[in-house]
């Protein structure tokens, strides 16, 4: 699919997140696989995924746009989300429709800010897909400015800065895609079918969807603190 086509796919659509991480019961390619194909099925536009492994085993089983990302931790530093060209050249290699990036203001574990290090990113990859995780409706704006083809507020309430926020923040999906030319991808705190319906009722090009679709133990920890 060309760049048009992807974003065409995903547009006022549902995209599922399928991540598990090693400590979480159904880590491993062969579930998120799995799970990714439950998604489609049930009506998903596309599937954000972690991991090289994860996403080769994931284009396998479905022909949905891909948004992909490498978490890796590096000492030193909080950015985790395809942090550094070590994960950006993977990713490439394996071919992913979207890739996202922590969009964070912080420094990256090279020492890099995110100006620099998507400065050699773009020039490398001209013709990619970048998401910007950002945490907070200026780390957006800066983002689309550096060059970012779409705005996630994945990391809103991820941060030390953002801590405590309400999600899903409507009121910053909704400046965001008021204000800018590229697609706003909401993801975060959307628990309920009314909450997606909200988040693109307010702007949001798509909107990402994970822990309440895709990680049981939370969902059972949910309904389990509900009658204590």
């Amino acid at each position: 699919m060309t760049n048009q086509e992807i974003l065409a796919q995903i547009k006022g659509k549902l995209i599922v997140s399928c991540q598990a991480l090693p400590d979480e019961p159904l880590h491993g390619s062969e579930f998120m696989a799995k799970m990714a194909f439950a998604a489609k099925e049930g009506g998903a536009a596309g599937i954000r995924c972690n991991t090289v492994e994860d996403i080769h085993a994931i284009k396998q089983a479905v022909d949905l746009p891909t948004i992909g990302i490498i978490k890796a931790v590096y000492e030193g530093s909080d950015v985790y989300i395809t942090p550094t060209m070590k994960e950006v050249d993977a990713l490439m290699e394996e071919g992913v429709s979207i890739m996202a990036l922590d969009a964070t203001n912080r420094i990256r574990p090279d020492g890099k800010t995110l100006e620099e290090f998507f400065g050699e990113v773009r020039k490398k990859y001209p013709n990619q897909l970048f998401m910007a995780d950002a945490s907070s409706y200026e780390e957006g704006i800066q983002a689309a400015k550096l060059g970012f083809d779409l705005v996630g507020t994945t990391m809103h309430g991820y941060t030390p800065y953002t801590k405590g926020v309400t999600l899903p923040d409507y009121d910053m999906i909704h400046r965001l895609a008021t204000e800018l030319d590229v697609p706003v991808i909401a993801e975060g705190g959307i628990w309920v079918p009314e909450q997606l319906k909200e988040a693109l009722a307010q702007g949001a090009f798509a909107a990402v969807v994970g822990t309440a679709i895709t990680r049981p133990r939370d969902i059972t920890k949910r309904f389990v603190a509900a009658i204590r």
